[in-house]
């Protein structure tokens, strides 16, 4: 008896069965069986599936003599021949990764489930991209007692990513269906409704390929017919729910339809004619009908709209709608304001109410507006265009003036008022020969600041062919594009990969760099400055720069810049980090100045002085101490101690800062302890300074607010991912939007932006160049283990440490050197609620704390006295030259 029976089903797929056939026989389990169900094909599929069972014992082939027209009686064949003791599904068109079925196998036994599902990822063929299917569902690894202890989980549908004990499904009759498409619904909602315990573990077990052919039942939605059927399969679904003692999860089931299913149709439904719309909305409505208003009340405000736009049977409504719920998330034509609530068109009603995405509430900067291309037309080398213009929330203010944005270009336009309310914009263009998205832009004139939307076209609008570029559609929701053409794009891409392949490779310039230093003596008089990898102008060595030139000291200097980067002042010199030039002034430069470090396989020429000002201090590990270095891997390590023993000079912001630093990096060169160039500025502010008024301003904080400034760290193992954005932002909006604004500033490593919905609270302030200003503008920083606790007690003010992960991280993730619960100047919470009970206190909450702020002042800033970039300048620049 083999340990697991995968049931491949197929019908006329000839050319993609044999690699779905092989995703099984090359599985890591390698005591299994597969059964090839075929559902009467009429292709070259038998041929192939008899090949399958000649090259190897393990597969076996059924054929049906008349095709059942569903997936559900091929599977009810491959269920009834299974011979082992767990049974899995596949279609002919996915394929399972290599430790599928042995993971499942492992779990099932170990915890005696009665199935166990794993995430199912949309591996789609066009970029080879693996999309996770709602990975909220699969993030963690645990056993459920029953679905009604996680309803949730009625969003998992799927028949294929599941391992299942053949005896629940045999004894307890469980069948597929055979008279409806979407049958993996209705045998999902049976299989929910009898088993009482299974297992979710969180890594992809199944691939769902996403062919451009579009020629799956799940992909035919443009078909009524494939409507109706969903319809059914919902109905059919809830029926079993019923009969099986089960109304109580009705709701439940229902709200997938709505979230999902219903989904599925909306998106695209921009596109489709107002014929389809209005059969589409008669065969969804007496089913939504029945479905009780607290679930349709769970719905996202957008959803909810649409939902009760097919209810009131108001079709074209129902089309502008639709295109809001992808892409950019077009703003409304119209919009009311009652009672403090915001709805969608021009009638206040309960199924209309989109206060919760805070659209009215929206800082001018991020406000919206929907611009409508009425007319698109060309001569052959301009473009023509008509655009409305709506401003539903009433954002415009008094005086403004607007332009169309096209890449870096701006047009001006003169928006005309129109009578219905709305503008109207007649202009001419030129496109530009880089890929770009049109957008109308408005500034006001008052403070200078500016906000862009994008113009939304109706989908079915035909592109315009013009010499080297193409304006047409892009996404569901429909907005204008400009791309170039694509045989000189790929003929410039394809050359350009090939110059840069031959000549710029790291290696080349490795040499090249070596190369230089040997024949080249450095230049006493030129200084190399970067900070954060070149990423911005600010830190210590901006600090020590601006000293430099105030004391106008005969050195030139140059910065290292990130591609894209420009918050650097006008006048200074810079160069592109990484390119031949940056290679050049490396070999060149007599001076190295930076915070994090220079690239680490080049040598340090010989007589240039480093000064490496480093970039916090706290209680995180560092060095060797690192996750990635405390490894026992010689080679990170030898490069890293290679690297360190480039530098001439060390800024030390404390005496523990030595005491962990330097034996953690193995430096033993000389150091300067009086305090750090960039908190120099912290030392001197006192109160808020003119960049912490200008960050006010820019930020668009209004008066009266108090500001929260929010820095978390990244985690080691999760770089990128947003995860340390660990707070719970949008509750936290509910306890506090009305007194305070959170200025987040995430990690440079870290990728994370607020939904538009708390745009109205968090203001995104991670690429903001100088966080001294952000620190000042602040009443209060919240963070967790980041450095930036350290410079933040300079300024006396309130800080709370949000660590639910305390543990985690000090053991397994980064590690530490302190207790921090012990030391913290402030409260450490683990919770929402927590942290906004302290807030509504601090005052209170900050004065308990104030021995503990003096002593933690007295550790990390005793040495801060507001003149750390003179004096190393004086002996670093002055003394030395």
């Amino acid at each position: 008896m083999p340990d697991c029976t995968v049931v491949v089903i197929t019908y006329n797929d000839a050319a993609r069965l044999p690699r779905a056939v092989r995703s099984v026989l090359g599985q890591s389990l390698r005591d299994l069986e597969v059964i090839i169900a075929d559902d009467a094909s009429t292709d070259g599929t038998p041929e192939v599936a008899r090949r399958l069972v000649a090259s190897d014992p393990r597969v076996r082939y059924l054929r049906r003599q008349v095709n059942s027209g569903g997936c559900g009686a091929p599977r009810n064949d491959g269920i009834d021949a299974a011979r082992s003791p767990y049974v899995m599904f596949l279609d002919s068109d996915d394929e399972l990764p290599r430790h599928a079925c042995k993971s499942l196998l492992a779990e099932i036994e170990r915890t005696g489930a009665e199935f166990v599902a794993g995430q199912i990822s949309r591996l789609h063929e066009s970029n080879g991209r693996l999309y996770p299917y709602y990975p909220s569902l699969f993030a963690r690894r645990r056993v459920v007692e029953g679905i009604r202890q996680e309803p949730e989980l009625f969003l998992d549908s799927f028949s294929t990513n599941k391992l299942y004990d053949v005896r629940l499904l045999r004894d307890r009759v469980l069948r597929f269906p055979e008279d409806v498409h979407y049958e993996d619904h209705v045998f999902a909602a049976e299989l929910y409704a009898v088993t009482r315990r299974f297992a979710i573990v969180p890594w992809t077990v199944y691939h769902w390929h996403r062919s451009t052919a579009n020629d799956s039942i799940s992909l035919s939605i443009a078909d009524l017919e494939n409507v109706r059927q969903r319809v059914i399969a919902a109905r059919l679904s809830d029926d079993i729910l019923r009969e099986h003692g089960a109304a109580d999860l009705v709701p439940h089931r229902q709200y997938r339809f709505l979230r999902q299913d219903l989904r599925v149709y909306l998106n695209p439904l921009p596109a489709r004619d107002l014929v389809w719309v209005k059969e589409f909305a008669s065969i969804v409505r007496p089913y939504l009908e029945e479905i009780p208003g607290e679930v349709l009340d769970r719905l996202d405000p957008l959803d909810r709209v649409c939902s009760q736009l097919i209810l009131d049977d108001r079709i074209e409504d129902l089309r502008v709608a639709a295109g809001s719920l992808t892409g950019p998330r077009a703003a409304p034509r119209t919009a009311v304001q009652r009672g403090g609530r915001t709805y969608w068109g021009s009638t206040p009603s309960p199924g209309m109410d989109i206060t919760r995405l805070r659209l009215a509430e929206l800082p001018f900067s991020a406000s919206r507006l929907r611009h409508e291309v009425i007319d698109l037309s060309s001569d052959g080398r301009r473009v023509r265009m008509t655009v409305r213009t709506y401003d539903p929330f009433g954002a415009l203010p008094p005086e403004w003036m607007a332009f169309l944005q096209l890449g870096r270009l701006r047009v001006p336009i003169e928006p005309q008022p129109s009578a219905e309310g709305a503008y109207v914009t007649r202009v001419e263009f030129t496109p530009p020969a880089a890929r770009c998205e049109p957008r109308i832009g408005f500034i006001r004139l008052s403070d200078g600041l500016t906000t862009t939307d994008r113009l939304i076209v109706d989908p079915r609008t035909e592109p315009i062919e013009l010499r080297g570029c193409t304006v047409g559609v892009e996404g569901y929701a429909a907005y204008l594009c400009v791309r170039p053409d694509s045989i000189t794009r790929a003929v410039l891409r394809r050359v350009k990969q090939k110059v840069i392949k031959r000549i710029s490779t790291p290696r080349t310039k490795l040499l090249a760099y070596k190369l230089l230093v040997r024949v080249l003596p450095p230049r006493k008089n030129l200084a190399l400055f970067e900070s954060d990898v070149g990423k911005n102008y600010s830190g210590s060595p901006r600090a020590i720069y601006e000293e430099m030139r105030r004391r106008r000291l005969p050195i030139e200097a140059v910065w290292s810049v990130a591609r894209g980067r420009g918050n650097f002042p006008a006048d200074a010199k810079l160069v592109r980090r990484g390119s031949w030039r940056y290679v050049y002034t490396m070999a060149r430069a007599g001076i190295w100045v930076d915070s994090h470090g220079f690239p680490l396989d080049y040598p340090k020429p010989r007589g240039t002085r480093y000064l490496q000002t480093w970039h916090g201090q706290g209680i995180k590990s560092i060095g060797f101490d690192a996750p990635d270095l405390r490894g026992d891997f010689d080679g990170p390590r030898a490069r890293w101690r290679a690297a360190v023993a480039r530098w001439d000079a060390l800024v030390a912001p404390s005496a523990e800062f030595s005491r962990l630093f330097l034996p953690s990096n193995g430096y033993a060169g000389k150091v300067y302890r009086c305090g750090t160039p960039r908190c120099d500025a912290l030392v001197k502010a006192g109160g808020r300074s003119d960049g912490a008024l200008e960050v006010l301003r820019r930020l668009e904080v209004p008066p009266g607010k108090r500001v929260l400034l929010y820095a978390p760290t990244y985690r080691d193992r999760a770089k990128g991912s947003g995860r340390s954005v660990r707070v719970d932002l949008e509750l936290l909006a509910e306890e506090l939007a009305d007194e305070w604004v959170v200025l987040l500033r995430t990690h440079p490593v870290e990728r994370y932006r607020p939904p538009e919905r708390l745009r109205h609270f968090v203001r995104p302030a991670g690429s903001y160049p100088e966080i001294n200003d952000l620190m000042l503008a602040s009443d209060a920083l919240l963070t967790d283990y980041s450095s930036v606790m350290c410079d933040y007690a300079l300024t006396g003010k309130p800080m709370v440490f949000f660590i639910d992960d305390w543990d985690e991280y000090r053991l397994s993730e980064r590690g530490v050197y302190h207790d921090l619960p012990s030391i913290a100047p402030g409260p450490c919470v683990t919770t929402t609620e927590e942290l906004a009970e302290v807030l509504r206190r601090l005052p209170a909450v900050h004065e308990s704390y104030a021995e503990r702020y003096a002593a933690f002042r007295r550790m990390w800033c005793a040495e801060e006295r507001g003149d750390a970039a003179a004096r190393i300048v004086s002996d670093f620049f002055e003394e030395a030259r």
